[in-house]
Formats: C-alpha cells, structure tokens, sequence
C-alpha cells in the first residue's frame, strides 16, 4: 500500500492551551474545516463529549475521527476513516508548540492509499497538502478573531460572452505566485487605468494555464478584458482573446489568502462529475473589486470554469 504523510504547519498568534481547546472539541470543526466549507448541508454528528464526529455529503463523501490520545496543550492524536469516495484510513496529529507570542501548529497525517492508486500518491500529497495549509489559515482566524473571514456562495451554471484581454503572462513556482502575480498587476493596471480606461471592458482577472502542486510550478496570465488592444503595449505584454463559453462559477468574499477555497470547492465538483471542463478554456480568477480601495475582508472574487 503506498504510504503518504502530509506535514503543514502555522504560526498563530494566541497561547497553546487556548488553540488547544479548538481542537480536541470536535464542535469547533465544522467552522473551520478545509472540506466542510465546500459543500452546504454536510450532515455532521458530534458525540456529546466532543471526542468523536462523523460526517456525510455528496461532495465531500463520508467517514469519521476519534480523539485517541491527548497531551494537554501539547498534542493531540486522532484515527481518521474513510468510508466514501473509498476506504483508508489515516493517523493524524495536532503538535502545538509555543513560538513567541503565540504558538506554531503542526498537522500531520500518515496514511496509505488503495493499491489500485499507487499513481496517485505525489498528486494525493499534493493536493492534502493544500487542504491542510487552507484549514490551518482558516483554524488561524478562528482562533483569534473568533470567525473565518471566507464566505462562498456556488453561483453555479452560466454563459460567459468572451472577450479579447491584454496581460502578462508569468511562470513561476506555486510559492512565489503572490509577490509575482502583485508585480504583474502593478505594472498592468497603471498602464490601462491612466492611458486607456475607456477600453476596459470589465474586470482584471488571472487566467491559469498551468497548476501543478507536484512540481510546484504555475503558469498564468495576469490580465484586464478590452474592446479594443492598444496600439502602445508595453514590453512584456501580450494579448489573447478568450472564447465564449458555459460556465461554472463560485464566488468567495474574503482575503486572498483564502483563495484556495473555491478553487477547491469547483475541482471537487469536477472530480465529483457535477460538470464536464472545457479543455479549450483555461480556469479564471476574476476580481471584482480591489485591494487598493477595498478592506481586505471585503475582496470579492469569482472562480469561474469553463464547462461543456
């Protein structure tokens, strides 16, 4: 059986014993789940002693977690089973450890997945991985604002007309996308807002070419749609057209440091079969409003998937 283990940790600003208390009550959960946030009306069980919780979705399949062992304000371990979409089973563990003012959380797990996917295994770690790092950003404004500043709402089936776009297209790794993708904008947007602003002709969004966890590479084009491209683009500009197309959207309100929820959200409906991708039109981010003149827990943005 090919063994995984998964190990993601955060830095967050209160003391052990009150993140602690988050964690080995299993009522806490479903406010800051990696996976329950994807799917409403997740039917959720918790014991009344808060030790073991089981769940059900058509999205986010079923099993269940039992706290098994507890070292107060130090760790905490659990047994994790899988009953849907296949069975395993999986060991994780909480280890918290004071840093500073506050405290770093690990999380970890070690599992095997079915013979039958061997393949999978880098893809499997991968793709955990990133559900780990998306609940411990989550678990983190729990534990200190005392909510999760991530709301999404599954816009779901729609049209989308096209568009011709100018942009700047970048490859880099997955790590620095987030300082990358800023210097791309910020170079961008001056540029179209102060010399052609009566050719915009909707939102700045980010189209990705190329997402690959593995390898941890990314391709994408940071760009904004116009009616007409300017005779006067700058050196490292180019421009592209995006089809008409159906499409399948979720909009997420809250920082970009949530992102990864509803991209989540919409890859888990596709491996779900909810809705068919279109090969021909790569995924959009699209802003609809800015970090410049918007508080951060106001961002909105759709995620949008062209489908067939």
């Amino acid at each position: 059986m090919p063994k995984m283990h998964i190990d993601k940790s955060i830095v967050i600003q209160k003391k052990p014993a009150e993140v602690y208390k988050l964690l080995n009550d299993f009522n806490h959960w479903p406010v800051w789940s990696p996976w329950l946030i994807m799917e409403e009306g997740v039917k959720v069980n918790v014991r009344e002693d808060g030790k073991y919780y089981d769940w059900e979705g058509d999205i986010v399949g079923s099993g269940n977690m039992t706290v098994l062992n507890e070292d107060e304000n130090k760790s905490i371990e659990y047994d994790l089973t899988f009953l849907k979409p296949w069975k395993s089973k999986a060991k994780v563990n909480f280890i918290l450890k004071e840093d500073g003012d506050g405290t770093r959380v690990h999380w970890t797990m070690d599992s095997s997945l079915p013979f039958f996917l061997f393949w999978m295994k880098k893809m499997m770690v991968a793709f955990v991985g990133m559900d780990y790092d998306r609940g411990l950003n989550m678990l983190k404004d729990y534990a200190e604002d005392g909510k999760v500043h991530s709301k999404m709402e599954l816009t779901g089936e729609g049209n989308y007309a096209g568009c011709q776009y100018i942009g700047i297209k970048t490859t880099c790794t997955i790590d620095q996308m987030g300082d990358r993708m800023k210097t791309d904008f910020e170079k961008l947007m001056p540029y179209v807002m102060e010399g052609h602003q009566d050719k915009v002709a909707g939102n700045a969004f980010s189209i990705y070419h190329k997402w690959d966890p593995v390898k941890n590479l990314v391709s994408y084009t940071g760009a904004v749609p116009v009616s007409e491209v300017p005779s006067d683009l700058l050196d490292g500009m180019i421009t592209g057209s995006i089809p008409a197309t159906k499409t399948f959207t979720v909009k997420h309100t809250g920082p970009y440091r949530h992102s990864g929820n509803p991209w989540a959200a919409l890859y888990m409906r596709q491996r779900g079969k909810k809705f068919k991708m279109n090969k021909k039109v790569d995924p959009m981010e699209v802003y609809l409003n800015s970090p410049k003149d918007t508080p951060e827990l106001e961002l909105q943005t759709e995620v949008v998937f062209g489908i067939n």
